[in-house]
């Protein structure tokens, strides 16, 4: 077997985003390669209770390099710059742990896994003896500022901010070019960041969506042909970025009777509140339901009874929601834009262009009116998830990386 060192900051088995991702990566490349996993130890006992139950554990060893509570926080605030300063640090050290785990086991190859921002590569690029992959990346250029409509000024001049600068570093950030340079491969998480990372530093990544799909049995598929009711489901963190504002908006414009919007994320808070003031001003308060912040299976049953997954996102990797979606054959409609416009194809959903808020509204009305007109293509729809499981699964994944480590080492 392939023996790989592995940099994941963020990995846990009872979360979705990037510690979820890293995780299904991990345990799903443990079935084809012994991998020592570096990670960041703050979900160290959920890691430490699933390899208990886990039948690939034997051929996977982490290894903790903790931080601080305060400076998790500044990690789960995704606005808080000063995370940056202390996440360079963790992998200096987490270089250091390298450099000792490759003098006691025969490591073959070394992989950069998360987290996926461009910004940050690491240090293991430095490594002499041992290719190297990077990514999945996520590296789009700007936040499509059409899209600030609603937020505060603070947030619209933040944004702005964070675009320059990603441009800038994009243009001249030394350590990120070095380490595209050094990397046998650079893996990208989107189309978009693939362009991106082409454009600036003229290399052409390996396009693998950084998140995957378990594949469900056909038996599975419920019928929802003979609902009164046309559920709309919306999952996501309360942040300008998914813009539920936009939602509500779609759900205030389609005036359907069968219609009810239903909303997984924390709502008990100013955010929340903000939202539901929202919904009352477009009087669809009757048609949203709040369910709050709710466990991970829960999700999953709220998403097998419901007809359709709207997807407002404008700025995202590829979201590990709709993955779940089309695991759970819940149809999509989305902006073609990041990941989801990678991975949401014609057989399964429908996407629209990204242009301006009073647009994307008629746009997404005219597309959510069709499908409930239409129960028959959106059965479709629904049946074809289950190709698209097959086409987006964690196993064909994990292979097509496998593939990499190999063509890696056979050419170092």
């Amino acid at each position: 077997m392939i023996r790989v060192l592995i940099n994941a900051y963020a990995c846990s088995p009872n979360m979705g985003s990037e510690p979820g991702m890293a995780w299904n990566w991990i345990i799903n490349l443990a079935q084809y390669c012994q991998l020592h996993v570096i990670t960041e130890g703050e979900f160290k006992g959920q890691i430490e209770e699933a390899m208990e139950k886990l039948p690939v554990a034997q051929n996977i060893r982490f290894y903790y390099n903790p931080l601080s509570p305060n400076i998790r926080e500044m990690c789960w605030n995704q606005g808080d710059w000063r995370f940056y300063y202390y996440y360079r640090k963790w992998q200096k050290r987490t270089l250091s742990i390298a450099k000792r785990i490759i003098e006691e086991e025969s490591i073959d190859i070394v992989h950069q896994l998360n987290m996926i921002g461009f910004r940050e590569p690491g240090f293991l690029w430095q490594l002499n003896g041992q290719p190297f992959i990077w990514g999945p990346i996520d590296a789009k250029e700007r936040f499509p500022l059409n899209y600030l409509n609603g937020t505060d000024f603070r947030t619209a001049m933040t944004i702005r901010l964070k675009n320059n600068f990603n441009y800038l570093q994009l243009k001249i950030s030394g350590r990120v070019k070095q380490a595209v340079a050094q990397a046998s491969y650079v893996v990208a998480a989107s189309t978009d960041s693939q362009v991106t990372i082409e454009k600036y530093y003229g290399k052409k990544p390996i396009l693998i969506n950084e998140t995957g799909c378990y594949v469900k049995e056909k038996s599975e598929f419920v019928d929802k042909t003979t609902k009164e009711t046309f559920d709309i489901l919306w999952v996501g963190k309360f942040d300008f970025r998914k813009q539920l504002g936009l939602a509500i908006q779609i759900i205030g414009a389609l005036k359907n009777p069968r219609v009810k919007f239903h909303i997984i994320g924390d709502d008990q808070n100013m955010e929340g509140a903000r939202y539901k003031k929202v919904a009352e001003k477009l009087n669809v308060e009757d048609v949203c339901i709040w369910h709050g912040k709710v466990p991970h299976e829960r999700v999953q049953e709220i998403m097998r009874s419901c007809d359709l997954f709207l997807f407002t996102s404008v700025a995202e990797g590829t979201p590990h929601v709709v993955l779940e979606s089309i695991g759970n054959n819940l149809p999509v409609v989305c902006f073609d834009t990041c990941g989801q416009g990678d991975v949401v194809n014609e057989n399964i959903g429908i996407k629209v262009p990204l242009s301006h808020p009073s647009q994307s509204v008629n746009d997404f009305v005219e597309k959510i009116s069709y499908l409930i007109t239409n129960r028959r293509k959106l059965t479709e729809l629904s049946e074809n998830c289950f190709l698209r499981q097959h086409e987006l699964s964690w196993d064909k994944k994990s292979k097509q990386m496998l593939s990499l480590y190999q063509k890696a080492i056979a050419k170092n």
